[in-house]
């Protein structure tokens, strides 16, 4: 290869490195970000899910009263 097509080849084979990397940094910047979101959201459920129970069990009580 002449060197202004090697170099041209270099810079090529560089540009597509570098979108390689940028775009797998995304691609596991948005998986961790939604695996992040499904936890928060998971410990949201359980917490309303938990402060839920205490009513049932007054409604259970209050059923066995009458």
């Amino acid at each position: 290869l002449a060197p202004d097509e090697r170099s041209l080849y270099i810079t090529r084979v560089v540009q597509i490195a570098v979108l390689c990397v940028l775009s797998l940094t995304v691609m596991f910047g948005i998986f961790f970000l939604g695996c992040n979101l499904l936890i928060k959201s998971e410990s949201m459920i359980n917490f309303l899910v938990k402060d839920r129970r205490p009513s049932k069990d007054v409604g259970a009580a209050i059923m066995g009263l009458y």
